[in-house]
Order: C-alpha cells, then structure tokens, then sequence
C-alpha cells in the first residue's frame, strides 16, 4: 500500500498524487473524522471543497461515508475494489478511529498493508491515526467524543503502520501551537518514538 500522509490538505507534494492514485479508479474521500460536527451545513460546503481540490490535482474522487458500513453484513472490504486508494479528511482523531473500526476500514488497510494496489492519503487526523497510539493526541483533540452509539468506550490503539506517533501542524504560527507543543512532551517524557510535520510537510512511503 502506497501512503500520502500530509501535515495539512494536500500539501506540497501534490504533483504526486495523479501518480500515486492513477485514473483508473474513482478515490473514496472519507470526511468521517468530522462526524461530531454540529454545524451539518458546514460540513456539506467543506466535504464540497475538498472533493474538488482533489478533482483539480488530478484525482476522480468521490464522497464515501464510513457510516454506510456500520451495520451487519456490511464492510468497507466489499467495495474497496472499485477505488484506487481512500482520502481521509482531518477532524478528531479519536472519532475517526472509531469509525475505521465500526466499517471494517481498519481491518482492510491492515489486511492490505503489502498491498501494491491501493493507496492510503490524508492530512492530519488522517494521520495520525496511523500511529502505535493514540494517547498523544488527547491534548489538542478529545477522546470522550462519542458519535456513534455502536462504540461506548474510547479506542487508543492506533493502527500501527507507523512506528512513530506522526505530530501535524508542528509550527508556533499554528493556533493550538502550545497544545501540539504539550503533545510532543508527552511523547518525550513516555519515550514514545514521534516525528513533528509543518503544514504543507508531506511523507510518501
């Protein structure tokens, strides 16, 4: 599996994504991070946006919500065949988690990790989420945040495909600077391993 991890939107290496993604298949632009948003009409105008930055780098990306999945006989893997790659939007970390867990989403980028077919991009909480854990993350986002009624109890396992907690946004012009620098200690005074990213820094495995 090809990864497109971004600090913040598409990021400086947008060139890459038409490669990385090819035209054969549409991408799933999953904005589920952003499930706890109150304001839906907000919501709707930004998952907008952001299909369209996709579209214009070159990507035939369509909206797919994980929520679709969350019942019985239902999973992310019956349709992952018909994308190239998922984009994930950013949002809650924590949210999102739950989210890959209740689709099946989770289980299908573990199971395909070695996989040359299919490519994993997004920013920030997209991210993230990638990380051995999640409980770096609980200062500048909140892990009590529970949409679902599926899931009562706060998941801190992250999938693990990095071996390192990712830290978006690393940069003092950021809003929540102070809360990302607190994050990082976290990470120092626990020995957890960790890598900082300014917006528009872009890692690509």
């Amino acid at each position: 599996m090809r990864f497109y991890l971004s600090s913040s939107k598409l990021g400086e290496k947008a060139p890459l994504l038409a490669e990385l993604y090819g035209n054969d298949r549409p991408v799933a632009y999953i904005a589920n991070a952003l499930d706890h948003a109150a304001d839906k009409g907000w919501l709707e105008a930004w998952i907008a946006d952001e299909i369209q930055e996709l579209n214009d780098a070159g990507l035939r990306a369509e909206h797919v919500d994980l929520r679709d999945f969350f019942q019985k006989g239902t999973d992310f893997r019956d349709v992952a065949a018909k994308y190239s790659g998922v984009w994930m939007s950013g949002g809650n970390v924590f949210v999102l988690r739950q989210a890959m867990t209740l689709s099946g989403l989770d289980a299908f980028i573990l199971e395909n990790q070695k996989s040359d077919n299919f490519t994993y991009g997004g920013y920030s909480a997209a991210c993230c989420v990638l990380s051995p854990s999640l409980k770096a993350f609980a200062i500048a986002d909140d892990p009590s945040v529970l949409p679902y009624p599926e899931i009562t109890e706060m998941i801190w396992d992250g999938l693990g495909i990095l071996d390192f907690a990712f830290m978006p946004h690393y940069q003092p012009e950021h809003p929540d600077w102070a809360l990302f620098q607190k994050e990082v200690a976290i990470c120092s005074a626990n020995n957890m391993p960790y890598r900082t990213f300014r917006d528009g820094e872009v890692l690509v495995l």
